[in-house]
């Protein structure tokens, strides 16, 4: 029966850990949806009195909703010693730079103390360089890219150095921050998406990603942006096994889709994300509706502590 055979693909290249070849990676951003067709083949099974078609429907459901579960990864442990500082971490796709306005408004709404942005054009760099933006973020560093998709930024209100970011075909550029005397490293994350015949590209740069985080040291490290990918991607569950902790999952919100912005949070995918390691302590995650982008933005309230033992 083909809707029961594409869920028990899918669902075994979940549980052999491995993204697989195109269609897989996309169907695997969706893997919620996928008790929709096992519980379709359950129904035509009933109806024409097939049992062990019935049996094959409940397995593929039950494996399904088995991962649907927030994925725990190596999650650090709960970080100790005084609270330094409580920060609130913004990601917002703009699409080409469409929704510039809109992430002014959410700016001057929500005062996020740091700011992830992608899809920054010109026109992008051009508004968060006005003296208002300014004024509220006097930290930055926006790298531009060849094409309207490939810029991106980052605002603080905290001083900030420029740190080499990862490479990647759209810019990925990254910071140390300065927060209460305490050095945080921040860097953006744009990988490539898993469009079919780019697979491998996808892999690379989500594995540069992974490098990034696997390297960062004993510092708060947060890694934040649009990763093209979810928790039932394996090449991003790679980058959670470093020891970094997504914010979302942290805060109860693992499976609320950013993406796309036309039909969520009813149907799609959460491939927005803030992850951080040992040394902040996700407290709060919401996702933030803006116009003319088919992202939605994530807003993260986290405490940053002193150094760890």
């Amino acid at each position: 029966m083909p809707p029961l055979a594409v869920v028990s693909v899918v669902v075994l290249c979940r549980a052999a850990d491995t993204d697989g070849i195109t269609p897989i990676p996309q169907l695997l951003a969706f893997l919620p949806w996928l008790l929709v067709p096992a519980a379709l083949g359950l129904l035509l099974s009933t109806a024409a009195r097939w049992p062990l078609g019935c049996g094959w429907a409940l397995a593929a459901a039950a494996a399904t909703g088995w991962f649907i579960q927030p994925y725990d990864g190596g999650s650090p442990p709960e970080p100790r010693g005084p609270v330094l500082a409580r920060l609130r971490v913004m990601t917002a796709n703009l699409e080409f730079g469409q929704a510039r306005e809109g992430l002014l408004s959410a700016l001057r709404r929500e005062r996020p103390d740091l700011v992830a942005v992608q899809e920054c054009d010109a026109r992008c760099a051009e508004a968060l360089g006005s003296a208002a933006v300014r004024k509220a973020y006097p930290y930055r560093s926006v790298a531009l890219g060849d094409s309207a998709a490939a810029g991106s930024a980052i605002l603080s209100r905290h001083p900030l150095t420029g740190a080499e970011g990862v490479r990647g075909t759209l810019r990925m550029p990254g910071a140390v921050v300065r927060v209460a005397g305490q050095r945080l490293r921040m860097q953006v994350a744009h990988p490539m998406p898993p469009m079919p015949g780019q697979l491998d590209l996808w892999r690379t740069e989500l594995g540069r990603l992974r490098a990034y985080a696997d390297g960062r040291g004993g510092e708060p490290t947060l890694i934040a942006g649009d990763f093209n990918a979810t928790q039932d991607h394996a090449a991003f569950r790679a980058v959670l096994d470093t020891g970094l902790r997504d914010s979302a999952r942290a805060t109860g919100v693992s499976r609320t889709p950013s993406w796309p912005s036309a039909t969520a949070p009813a149907l799609g995918a959460q491939i927005d994300h803030v992850l951080v390691s040992r040394g902040l302590r996700p407290r709060t995650a919401r996702f933030l509706d803006l116009p003319h982008t088919d992202h939605r933005a994530l807003l993260v309230e986290l405490d940053l502590y002193g150094p760890q033992g």
